[in-house]
């Protein structure tokens, strides 16, 4: 566990090493059949699973980056035009979203498993079942990794996430728990799926009232739980962007005052979620048939 935190190097090293992965996959999948998710191996099995899925998008193999990624290479950097984010192209993300993987192997070996569905429904399992904040925040930060980019791979994840694991009640879930890094490692996985406009109506459906209920009447005071606010104005601006539907969801639930009274905080500290929730209720206010139910 603490080698698997040494940087790139390490983690190459580790990934390569023959049956590493698949041996520390086979434990946990052991521990959930023996209905054992709460032990202190597991959670060292999880995080070490955790560590080695980090920018694995960026350090894959030449030989998988050449199966997967290839369409990724052929992109011209001329498509991309300003956004409100920094550089970004609405038609990149189209293409790279509608890009399936290669065929899904069904015996994966080594770190062909650490994106394999199997593994995502571990990790969606032991989010569920166990009650060891270390292994819910690193099966949840594993998740977090593999949805990280903007490749075929963190699309693919996402959608075996939330379409083909129903795994957003689990998710949901830890919005909920005390432990404030459970919270924010689940804003965040929740940040990443919402970037993929296919998956959008079914997380806000699912989860945009309980992000509203999260979210904090005004600035928090620490740094942890402004970040988590952030991050929670970031999803909300991602469902709600292009969806007139959601954006009267998050008014129904009541989110519109916490957001104006989180944007209004002047102070330097914390102006991370001030200013996520500033660029949130400039996109709401876009949608110019709810001007009327904002303005009530």
């Amino acid at each position: 566990r603490n080698m698997s935190s040494a940087g790139p190097e390490g983690r190459k090293k580790m990934r390569e090493c023959e049956g590493l992965i698949d041996s520390l996959v086979y434990y946990i999948q052991g521990a959930i059949a023996d209905h054992e998710p709460n032990d202190k191996a597991t959670e060292n099995c999880v995080c070490i699973l955790h560590n080695l899925s980090y920018q694995l998008e960026l350090e894959l193999p030449e030989s998988y980056a050449q199966s997967i990624y290839v369409q990724r290479r052929n992109i011209s950097n001329n498509d991309k035009t300003p956004g409100c984010f920094g550089t970004r192209s609405r038609k990149v993300k189209e293409k790279q979203q509608d890009t399936p993987l290669p065929e899904e192997k069904s015996n994966p070996k080594g770190v062909e498993s650490l994106w394999h569905s199997t593994l995502i429904r571990i990790y969606l399992s032991l989010i569920a079942k166990s009650t060891r904040n270390y292994t819910q925040e690193a099966s949840l930060g594993a998740l977090q990794n593999l949805t990280a980019g903007t490749g075929p791979m963190p699309y693919s994840v996402a959608r075996t996430v939330v379409q083909k694991a129903n795994g957003l009640p689990s998710i949901r879930a830890m919005l909920h728990v005390s432990h404030p890094a459970v919270k924010k490692t689940a804003v965040s996985l929740l940040r990443n799926l919402s970037r993929n406009t296919s998956l959008q109506n079914d997380i806000a459906r699912e989860v945009l009232p309980d992000l509203v209920s999260v979210l904090p009447e005004c600035v928090p005071g620490c740094e942890v739980a402004c970040e988590t606010t952030a991050s929670i104005c970031y999803t909300l601006f991602n469902l709600t962007q292009g969806s007139s539907h959601n954006a009267r969801l998050l008014l129904s639930a009541r989110g519109l005052p916490k957001v104006i009274a989180i944007s209004i905080n002047d102070s330097n500290m914390f102006s991370k979620a001030s200013r996520a929730a500033s660029v949130l209720l400039y996109s709401l206010w876009l949608h110019t048939d709810l001007h009327s139910a904002y303005k009530k």
